[in-house]
């Protein structure tokens, strides 16, 4: 769902670029050229070692983000009020683990092996996206995470089906489907609270006072503090800036808090008339936000969520506890290979 790994600081030293060793200006301007006319760079197209680099630190962020997702829903799944909650809920959760498997898939294309990138998820050496180190602390979270958290993934990835990069673009056709019905579910989620009894619907805004300012931090620092989206944008991996995109969300936001009722906990919003075609009669503008706070979302970033240490520790043990069926995999698909060689 989340690709924060452009916005924030560059990551550790990145030992899955494996660009080939020539560069020359010639190539990189022939390499420009073709992004420019909008020609998809494949797996074994040539590539600048950078552009390697950055889809990969990008599409396992992008991957590791929809594993460490599965958590704080997974946690709701036994607990859903109604059997028609839970297998809806369960549904998304196998959804998650699909697109991280999709991603693995086109990231190990640029010459990383998924070992790699899970070994460094495991061990702090890469990032996730920051929403997923806060608590989903009642069913209306799961509300709250649908209808903010995958809209907000909508407005990001919806843009990266256009991405320059062939086997990225690929991938998230699908994700980008699945996530608008993940939308839709937590979306529903909310109606019915906000329909239901006052204990029902206070608990429905409460989630939303809790989930709004970190979705809006979603989208990644400011532009101006923004040190990878210039050079991103050029070569077509990123269709919008950081800001743009957030404003995109909080215009669709508005609308769908005030038909559900509830109101956003940011005293500063306010709407801003703009130019536009007014022979439709509407009023054409945007909204504005209040003063993010952007220490918040470092702090998240630099591991002092209150969710970081027990997402990752989740996350070891069950890949320790898991070790048994990936060497039954792994032997049973050597033994496949042997006997198809001795046919």
């Amino acid at each position: 769902m989340y690709t924060q790994g452009l916005s924030g600081p560059d990551a550790a030293a990145d030992s899955s670029a494996r660009a080939p060793t020539m560069e020359s200006p010639e190539l990189a301007t022939r390499f420009q050229e073709r992004i420019d006319r909008e020609d998809r760079i494949e797996a074994n197209d040539w590539m600048p070692a950078a552009y390697r680099k950055t889809l990969t630190r990008q599409i396992s962020q992008h991957a590791h983000s929809e594993i460490i997702g599965m958590l704080p829903e997974g946690n709701w799944v036994t607990r859903a009020p109604t059997l028609r909650r839970k297998a809806t809920l369960l549904a998304k959760v196998q959804d998650e683990a699909g697109h991280g498997l999709y991603l693995y898939a086109a990231a190990e294309t640029l010459g990383k092996s998924r070992e790699e990138m899970f070994d460094e998820l495991l061990t702090n050496k890469a990032k996730y996206s920051s929403i997923f180190n806060y608590p989903t602390l009642t069913w209306a979270d799961m509300g709250a995470v649908g209808w903010l958290v995958d809209g907000a993934a909508i407005m990001n990835q919806i843009p990266l089906c256009r991405c320059s990069y062939g086997p990225y673009a690929r991938a998230m056709i699908r994700v980008c489907k699945e996530e608008s019905f993940h939308q839709r579910q937590g979306y529903e989620i909310m109606i019915a609270l906000c329909r239901g009894t006052p204990e029902q619907k206070a608990m429905a805004q409460d989630a939303l006072n809790r989930w709004y300012w970190p979705c809006l931090m979603m989208f990644g620092p400011p532009d101006s503090d923004s040190t990878h989206s210039d050079q991103s944008t050029k070569w077509k991996i990123k269709r919008f800036s950081n800001d743009e995109l957030r404003q995109k969300f909080l215009d669709a936001l508005v609308p769908q808090a005030e038909f559900l009722g509830l109101t956003l906990p940011d005293t500063d919003l306010r709407f801003e008339e703009g130019e536009g075609d007014s022979l439709d009669g509407a009023v054409h503008g945007h909204w504005r936000h209040g003063a993010i706070d952007w220490e918040e979302f470092r702090q998240i970033l630099a591991g002092n969520g209150p969710c970081n240490r027990g997402r990752i520790s989740a996350r070891q043990r069950a890949h320790k506890e898991g070790a048994w069926v990936r060497e039954a995999a792994a032997a049973y698909a050597a033994k496949q290979a042997s006997q198809k060689a001795a046919a």
